[in-house]
């Protein structure tokens, strides 16, 4: 992990992996819940952990070089959401063909993941879900779709991920839920903040 100033208040972790990043995350959380590290936002995203609102930056990453991050391989003490999902995506014969199984085999696979927020992105509420080995990485659609409805639950390189509202995407749909994932009136607006766990629970 290597530590760079960006701007006058922020820090960037670079890692080496999502694991990584998911171990710092939950670290410098815990450091700032217990009044160890000041930060307005701790944001992680693929392979980086960006600091922003920091006062002293340089004081911050000399104690932050210092620190190990604790063991959260399994992210036991998250938040378990279960996703209620109905397996029925236009897609699913694709990622069963990319996969070299039959769409049973998917569905099996994706019910018995155990799913973990790596970082959102992309639009209010979307969640970016590892927990699928990289050898399962399926590609993007070659042209993106105008429209995805809300609530589908879709595939793309190595992560899952469910479209909180309707938008244009290129994801590989294998369902939909209709688990409400974002709402600006709520506290907090997104249900799918990183390190939660999730369970997509088949349902029909």
């Amino acid at each position: 992990m290597r530590i760079r100033p960006v701007g006058a208040h922020a820090l960037l972790l670079d890692c080496d992996d999502a694991d990584q990043v998911e171990a710092w995350r939950a670290e410098l959380w815990h450091r700032r819940d217990a009044g160890e590290l000041t930060a307005r936002e701790i944001v992680p995203a693929a392979v980086t952990v960006l600091l922003d609102g920091v006062p002293d930056p340089a004081a911050t990453a000399a104690r932050i070089a210092g620190w190990r991050p604790r063991n959260t391989s399994r992210g036991a003490d998250s938040v378990e959401v279960r996703v209620p999902t109905v397996y029925d995506g236009a897609d699913l014969p694709a990622v069963a063909d990319h996969w070299g199984v039959d769409v049973p085999d998917v569905v099996a696979r994706l019910r018995r993941t155990e799913f973990r927020v790596a970082f959102c992105g992309f639009a209010p509420g979307f969640a970016y879900l590892t927990g699928l080995p990289r050898e399962l990485a399926v590609p993007r659609l070659a042209t993106p779709r105008t429209r995805v409805p809300a609530g589908s639950v879709a595939l793309a390189g190595p992560y899952a991920g469910i479209y909180p509202t309707a938008s244009p995407g290129g994801w590989l749909l294998v369902g939909r839920t209709d688990l409400p994932l974002f709402d600006v009136h709520a506290d907090p607006p997104a249900r799918l903040a990183p390190g939660t766990r999730v369970r997509l629970v088949e349902t029909r």
